[in-house]
């Protein structure tokens, strides 16, 4: 290769390389020109963006400010509205207090009345030769219980029904048509303040029940606690008399086999139809003794007859005379036990078995 050649060589890629760096050089120009473009659209958007929050911002203080008032002209209006309901309440309490009295007052002069006019009929009537008779009206005591029963025999349907019986009487539709501006206004403040009249006796009602709750609550505790301290108090266990059933009855108690000598059986025959058993042998018993004494009993003697006896059978003996003497020649009847002093003697233990437990539930006492 040439001079020539090599130096239009160097020219050319010299060239060539200045085009390169012109060509990048204007690319970042342009990058650069459109990423200022980009921050100031954003530097923009955010001073309007911060424009508009400032002005909602002062536009909910100044809201805020207003509900504050609002609210403190709402609550002297309520404390007013409160006021004038107890007022109210007190008033209607004295009059109702007042009518009481005044019926009461013409009760009592009407029962003075009649009481005056069944004097005046009696004196007449017992001039004339009769009396005169009045009757009291005493059915109103019986309709108020029957009027009771009647509203607790009522069904959940019945009493469905009448509630909204009384909310269709009570809350009465509200008609609008051909009403302005104003009026509905009026109408809307009205409603308001009648919900929060509604919401105020509701959130007091249920601060009494929560109170009731509490003292419920407070009083069973007590109750309880009395019939702990009284089951002690009789030597059961803490809980006997606080749960769902009665404490279990002792049949016998844990001192009574000190005293009580009889087996499991005969305790067990006594609840088995065992009192029953016990009465019968009683019974014979007593009719032993008894036919023991008619049959040991002393026998009279028959008087000395002439002739021959009525009413002899075949066998009999001619005469009285010769009964006796065969009853004599007869050998005695051998002795039967003494059932009497028998029943003395289990008396007497018995009654000293009783003395014995008194004495040791005395000392037991002690």
């Amino acid at each position: 290769m040439s001079d020539d050649e090599s130096a239009y060589s160097d020219a050319e890629r010299k060239k060539k390389g200045d085009e390169g760096a012109n060509f990048l050089k204007s690319r970042q120009q342009m990058k650069m020109s459109e990423l200022d473009e980009q921050l100031a659209e954003y530097i923009a958007e955010w001073r309007k963006q911060r424009a508009k929050e400032e002005d909602e911002l002062r536009r909910l203080k100044d809201k805020q400010a207003k509900r504050k008032v609002l609210r403190a002209e709402e609550e002297k209006k309520l404390t007013e509205q409160k006021k004038a309901e107890e007022e109210r309440k007190m008033r209607e309490d004295s009059e109702r207090k007042h009518r009481e009295q005044e019926e009461k007052r013409k009760r009592l002069e009407e029962a003075e009345k009649k009481r005056q006019a069944m004097m005046k009929g009696s004196s007449e009537g017992g001039k004339d030769g009769g009396v005169k008779k009045f009757s009291k009206g005493g059915g109103d005591k019986l309709s108020n219980i029957q009027a009771a029963k009647g509203e607790l025999g009522k069904t959940r349907e019945q009493l469905a029904e009448e509630k909204k019986i009384a909310l269709s009487i009570r809350v009465k539709p509200i008609n609008v048509d051909g009403i302005g501006s104003d009026q509905l206004r009026h109408k809307a403040d009205e409603m308001w303040n009648l919900i929060i009249k509604l919401e105020t006796e509701k959130y007091d009602m249920e601060e009494r029940m929560k109170r009731q709750d509490y003292d419920l609550k407070e009083l069973k505790e007590r109750q309880k606690q009395q019939l702990r301290q009284k089951a002690l108090k009789r030597g059961l266990e803490a809980e006997a008399l606080t749960g769902k059933h009665p404490p279990k009855i002792q049949t016998a108690s844990k001192f009574e086999r000190r005293t009580d000598r009889r087996t499991y059986d005969d305790k067990k025959k006594l609840f088995e139809g065992g009192l029953e058993n016990l009465q019968k042998d009683e019974k014979e018993k007593y009719w032993k003794s008894r036919f023991s004494d008619f049959s040991n009993r002393h026998k009279t003697k028959l008087p000395k007859w002439f002739g021959e006896r009525p009413g002899k059978k075949a066998g009999d003996p001619e005469s009285p005379e010769a009964e006796e003497v065969e009853e004599d020649l007869e050998p005695p009847p051998p002795p039967e036990p003494e059932y009497e002093e028998e029943e003395e003697e289990e008396e007497e233990e018995e009654e000293e078995e009783e003395e014995e437990e008194e004495e040791e539930e005395e000392e037991e006492e002690e």
